[in-house]
């Protein structure tokens, strides 16, 4: 599938620019390279060295005798980078493949360390390259772990200890973590559980560390008023109205005292994990894949990343097979983001036989990307404005590329579509999009597009998602989804089926979606009062989202007793299913049914088994009055 993506003329200006046309393949592909131990101690300037020759030498494969290799990042390659779902960021990496083609890199079972805030490998505008036998990590993770020691309810404290891992200092009683290369506060923060080596039990009644607190002095603040739509979320938004809430002292050398959490008191023995504050925390993901065709992972291990496992933006055909997130060293953590993440892909997306552990995030989130109208500036052309702070930048689509017109108060789905034909950044926030045709009558400011093309025929097959934060998958994908023989044991929803138009503005409804003979094993035990599938839409009304959806042949052997949540469907097929009561934990919510629906017809239930202990097992509303749970 070609790719004539806006990155690949960015990618030829960037190279123009820093004098390395070296970057860009023209001539055929024949030449091995093997890289040895002897570069281990720093091997950043002697791979950058070789990919910087690749037009004169052109590269069909660069292997590495195995070993541990570490990558410094003060003599990489850089360049200011927008990264879909992370911070900007000033990007440095070893393996900058830009513009590449047909290239394997094989690390024949090594470790790659790397220091500081580094993307070990940053692919955009190549085709049909491939990594494997290789596993990634960090000398010092971008997150920080400490045990509790101690709690103090009468005075509302709490102590940790910190081991020599992870360097710290008290500044103006705040509680500050050292790195090589970067820093970061207390910031956003979670329990694990040592024992279990996953998240907490009722996480959310101890977690997060409330480290602010509406500003005790504030004046004129009225007096601030904005022409256009403001980011409360954005750097300089969200600390406006805020002062630090925690007091931090160290009572002992590696052991410091909080004060101030207005949560319970986390119980000792738990492990927080805090990675710093949420918009400076996303710098450097191990992977990231941008306009690229053609994308094989295998026999890849990531162990920690300061971001993403994996973000892929506008590319197609991503195969990861033996793609494995997991800790190491102890840690409690793996990545401090998703696993993996594709926003805008189509083609191929396919997770077989990978390992999702422990991350601060999804296991995976496949979605497109709204982008509001702000302004109508011809007969064919619209200015859009990014909604997030973290998707400045993107671009919606490829030149003739379908775009949908769509107004959420109306319908999940687009209204109207046009074909593009350009887009002009105009800067992070704004672009001028401009289309083959006249724009319809019907547009209005305030409507969103979104591009019909870029979602992926996705498979996610025999893998392990479980011990993280948040979700296992996030699927808002029309074309079509297989998820079967997987095992789930998250923080939050195993499966999670939204459109999501308020925060993220993650784009993508679902259809056509398959989820059998899966394990589904006390999912939703941090306290969420939550369905173990659950299909929502931000936009509170009774249209219909999403479309044939089939759920068979799956155990759910959970504690709690919402096990489906069930909202704006059109063809649901619940069959064969096992649902069991596992007695893990105590109930949360024992209130609960085991299934709600509402606003959704074509509903079907029929031979599930149930053991569990709701009464009554289903709750409904009046679109489906006969339903009845078989």
């Amino acid at each position: 599938m070609k790719n004539t993506s806006p990155y690949k003329n960015l990618i030829a200006l960037t190279l123009c620019l820093v004098g390395i046309m070296g970057f860009s393949q023209s001539a055929s592909l024949n030449e091995k390279v093997l890289f040895k131990t002897d570069i281990a101690d720093d091997a950043t300037p002697a791979l950058l060295a070789r990919i910087r020759q690749a037009k004169d030498h052109p590269i069909s494969e660069i292997k590495f005798e195995k070993g541990t290799y570490h990558f410094y990042p003060d003599k990489a390659f850089e360049r200011f980078t927008r990264i879909s779902n992370h911070d900007d960021v000033m990007a440095k990496t070893a393996l900058p493949l830009l513009g590449f083609k047909d290239l394997v890199i094989d690390g024949q079972g090594s470790t790659f360390i790397y220091h500081g805030r580094m993307i070990p490998f940053l692919i955009e505008g190549s085709e049909n390259i491939t990594v494997q036998n290789v596993t990634i990590d960090w000398a010092m993770p971008f997150h920080s772990e400490g045990t509790i020691v101690a709690n103090d309810e009468k005075n509302n404290t709490f102590d940790i200890h910190f081991s020599d891992e992870y360097p710290y200092e008290i500044r103006n009683e705040q509680l500050i973590f050292l790195k090589e290369y970067y820093e970061h506060d207390l910031g956003q923060s979670i329990l694990y559980n040592p024992i279990r080596n996953a998240i907490a039990f009722d996480t959310e009644a101890y977690t997060p560390i409330t480290t602010i607190r509406n500003s005790k002095t504030q004046r004129n603040f009225d007096k601030i008023k904005y022409k256009y739509k403001v980011d409360p979320r954005s750097k300089v938004e969200k600390v406006r109205g805020k002062e630090d809430n925690l007091r931090v002292k160290e009572i002992k050398p590696g052991t410091v005292r909080i004060y101030n959490h207005r949560k319970k008191l986390p119980p000792v023995g738990m492990i927080l994990v805090c990675k710093g504050d949420q918009s400076l925390n996303r710098l450097a993901p191990a992977f990231r894949i941008t306009g690229t065709d053609g994308f094989n992972a295998n026999n890849v291990t990531v162990n920690h990343a300061g971001g993403m496992g994996l973000i892929a933006e506008n590319s197609s055909d991503l195969i990861l097979d033996g793609f494995h997130v997991k800790p190491s060293h102890g840690r409690m953590v793996s990545t401090s983001a998703d696993a993996t993440h594709f926003v805008g892909c189509r083609g191929k997306v396919v997770l077989k036989n990978c390992t999702f552990n422990n991350q601060l995030d999804d296991a995976t989130n496949v979605h497109g990307t709204y982008q509001e109208v702000v302004d109508i500036l011809s007969e064919n052309s619209i200015g859009v404005r990014m909604g997030h702070a973290q998707q400045q930048g993107f671009p919606i689509g490829t030149p003739n590329d379908t775009i949908g017109l769509v107004r959420l108060s109306d319908s999940f789905f687009a209204y109207d579509h046009l074909t593009l034909k350009a887009i002009e950044n105009i800067n992070g926030r704004y672009q001028i999009v401009t289309f083959n045709e006249k724009l319809p009558a019907t547009l209005k400011v305030g409507d969103l597009i979104e591009n019909l093309e870029g979602y992926p025929d996705l498979l996610v097959q025999n893998c392990n998602i479980s011990r993280n934060r948040a979700r296992g998958l996030l699927i808002s994908n029309p074309k079509n989804t297989l998820i079967e023989n997987n095992f789930f044991s998250t923080e939050m929803e195993a499966i999670l089926v939204p459109v999501e138009s308020s925060h993220w503005f993650e784009s993508g409804n679902a259809a056509n979606l398959v989820i059998r003979n899966n394990t589904f094993q006390d999912n939703q035990h941090s306290g969420f009062n939550r369905g173990v599938i659950r299909f929502v839409t931000d936009d509170d009304n009774d249209n219909i989202a999403f479309k044939n959806i089939e759920i068979t042949n799956n155990t759910f052997n959970q504690f709690d007793n919402l096990i489906l949540e069930i909202s704006n469907v059109d063809g649901l097929l619940f069959e064969g299913n096992k649902i069991t009561n596992s007695g893990t934990f105590p109930m949360l919510h024992p209130e609960n049914p085991a299934i709600k629906v509402k606003a959704s017809k074509n509903i079907v239930f029929k031979k599930n088994g149930y053991k569990g202990k709701a009464k009554p097992i289903l709750e409904k509303d009046d679109s489906q009055p006969k339903l009845k749970f078989k």
